[in-house]
């Protein structure tokens, strides 16, 4: 599928990257890519540039090697470039050295996603999700300096708390980013929006009662078991399934916490995989397949 020439250019740039930003939340909807950016944009200015050109760079090169136009369009190949663009913004410090890291990250982790999906077609691997964007941000962060281990002290605010746990699947910790992100769930799947809440609630009460505080009011418990309920939340005859999405990305969180860097949205991804590896080995019957469904 390799071409060195531009072939089948996306017919529309802007929806396509807007779609990258939506399938963060393993949506395919502009407006909630809109709202999205607008997150980052409002309440992390100084990410939105490398947000942007990470899925960019996602696209150019999906583009360039002449990846499944339907596929690009649906931004599959630039919500991981979305991520580690925030996260390499975020984590490192800025230089002449930092856009060109973007870039390549970016385009390494849309190759990434085009051979998963190659091996995915006859169900020989389980969906990618955000795991290209676990490995390339495992090894930001260790090139990274070392982080406090402290979170940020904020307000005991539940509702705050809980639009932190959306704010933080974009890395953001402003009420106002998780408020933008609900609004766009809610624009392109209000039953999906409502597991979303509902996951970055229990992810949140849970570390409140196991004495996370802090961890618990920033949101850091609420965003993996967000985005375990957004991977399930079509199954809407078996709501045991997204529920028990969010009890495991809650369970393996802490595990995942004792890594030297860390665990960004490796909860998720695992979460997920251990459920639909199960289901594939008991041969249950399914419809999942997100970044399939929403191309």
């Amino acid at each position: 599928m390799y071409t060195k020439n531009f072939v089948n250019p996306c017919p529309d740039w802007a929806t396509a990257l807007l779609n990258g930003f939506s399938q963060v939340l393993l949506q395919r909807n502009p407006l909630c890519g809109l709202c999205c950016l607008l997150a980052i944009t409002l309440t992390a200015p100084d990410l939105v540039g490398g947000a942007l050109l990470g899925a960019l760079a996602g696209l150019l090169t999906a583009q360039r090697r002449g990846y499944d136009r339907a596929d690009r369009q649906a931004g599959l190949y630039s919500y991981n470039g979305v991520l580690i663009g925030l996260l390499i913004s975020h984590a490192l410090p800025w230089s002449a050295i930092l856009p060109p890291l973007i870039i390549a990250a970016g385009g390494l982790s849309s190759m990434l996603v085009h051979q998963w999906l190659k091996r995915a077609k006859p169900g020989q691997l389980l969906p990618a999700y955000t795991a290209p964007f676990v490995l390339l941000g495992w090894a930001t962060l260790a090139m990274a300096e070392p982080a406090s281990a402290s979170s940020t002290s904020v307000d005991a605010n539940p509702l705050f708390a809980l639009a932190r746990g959306l704010g933080q699947i974009f890395l953001l910790d402003q009420p106002l980013a998780g408020v933008l992100i609900a609004s766009g769930l809610l624009i392109a799947n209000r039953y999906a929006a409502l597991w979303a809440l509902l996951g970055s609630a229990i992810g949140g009460s849970v570390a409140l009662l196991g004495g996370e505080t802090q961890a618990a009011y920033n949101g850091l418990f609420g965003f993996n078991a967000a985005l375990a309920a957004l991977a399930f939340s079509q199954e809407r005859q078996r709501p045991w399934l997204p529920l028990l999405a969010i009890v495991l990305a809650i369970a393996l969180q802490p595990a995942l916490g004792l890594l030297p860097v860390a665990g960004l949205t490796a909860p998720f991804v695992l979460a997920c995989w251990l459920l639909l590896g199960t289901g594939r080995l008991l041969r249950l019957p399914t419809s999942h397949n997100r970044r399939r469904l929403h191309s």
